[in-house]
């Protein structure tokens, strides 16, 4: 689809071509914005009939990024006739879209569909449009639901990158603790091991703990569209970051916790991961004033390192051995389906990737 009328007409830029880029940064930073060419797929521009500027739009992935009209502009069709050809061009591919904005914003994007999700002040709303919603989610989340006898309703949340025996430490000792515990797999496919590799792993793994249920974390769980800092090998703790995974959090406690009647939350002790620190941060911040008890486990250690300090178990560890060809130095971190699996044939291509890999995941 492309838009002409008598007011307008819209062209999409090259975002190799540095005159291009400039074009958009210099407007965008003209209404507070700061455009980074590299976070974003696709850019269109609309002028109208004179050449002047009038507004831009962008997106990377499903979600919609950059909307923004110049002032003298906000009066006319521009903001709807953008948002309307982002928005389609998205839901042939996805189905479905996402929008962050500034909570001043959220208006105007609601006038035109979309729902507003959560609300991270000053910096974020989170918006979403589509043929699927949260609604569609906890519609899944429904069919997995097991009856409980009583309160003693648990749930965890593991990226598992991969599997190691300090994720199954943290799960058995939920599982021990509580009636029922619901184990959110991050599914989004942004970590080396996939998300498919990552399931089989923990479902082998924890095939013993007949109380725990497995879920798929879909686009609601700590997932590239709304926390995309977890994916990012970012060791600052940033406000962006903080108000991103204050959105995941709000999330789980408005529209995952009265489904499912969590009342706890596990969660490991963080000493490396700055984003993750921030995620635990938020849980602690935001989870009691919906009646959710967040469990911080210390991390499971396996005897003492070189510089005579507990040497926890992480996953990051053995991703580093893998990396440094030393992976019978972390053989005490992993539980037999992880340490098979990497033994194998079968994980030679995401070992390779390891070796070559610069990123946090």
């Amino acid at each position: 689809m492309t838009f002409e009328d008598t007011d307008f007409r819209q062209e999409t830029l090259d975002l190799e071509n540095p005159f291009d880029v400039k074009l958009v940064k210099d407007f965008l930073s003209g209404v507070g914005f700061e455009f980074d060419p590299s976070e974003v797929e696709c850019t269109m521009i609309v002028y109208n009939l004179k050449g002047d500027i009038v507004g831009t739009g962008s997106h990377l992935g499903r979600i919609l990024k950059y909307v923004a009209v110049a002032p003298k502009f906000r009066d006319t069709t521009a903001f709807a006739l953008i948002v309307t050809y982002m928005t389609e061009k998205l839901l042939k591919i996805y189905k479905h879209t996402f929008v962050f904005t500034r909570p001043e914003n959220a208006v105007r994007f609601v006038g035109l569909g979309f729902t507003e999700i959560a609300t991270a002040e000053p910096l974020f709303s989170l918006l979403e449009f589509g043929f699927e919603s949260i609604t569609t989610y906890q519609d899944y989340l429904k069919l997995l639901a097991v009856p409980a006898k009583s309160s003693s309703v648990a749930a965890l949340v593991v990226n598992c990158n991969p599997f190691t025996n300090g994720h199954k430490f943290l799960i058995e000792k939920a599982a021990a603790e509580n009636e029922v515990v619901y184990l959110f797999v991050v599914e989004e496919d942004l970590s080396v091991f996939p998300f498919l590799v990552r399931w089989e792993l923990i479902r082998k793994g924890i095939s013993h703990l007949k109380n725990v249920v497995m879920v798929r974390g879909g686009m609601y769980i700590v997932s590239g569209s709304i926390f995309p800092a977890y994916f990012l090998k970012n060791e600052d703790v940033s406000d962006v970051m903080q108000r991103q995974a204050e959105l995941d959090v709000k999330i789980f406690a408005r529209y995952v916790v009265p489904v499912l009647g969590i009342k706890r939350r596990y969660v490991g002790t963080e000493i490396a991961c700055k984003t993750t620190e921030a995620y635990n941060l938020a849980m602690k911040d935001i989870l009691p004033s919906f009646g959710v008890e967040v469990v911080e486990v210390t991390r499971k250690a396996v005897g003492m390192g070189k510089d005579n300090s507990p040497e926890f178990i992480s996953a990051s560890k053995v991703r580093a051995a893998i990396k440094a060809d030393a992976l019978n130095e972390v053989i005490g971190f992993l539980p037999d389906p992880t340490r098979d699996f990497l033994y194998s044939d079968e994980s030679f291509e995401i070992r390779q990737k390891i070796k070559v890999g610069k990123g946090r995941h």
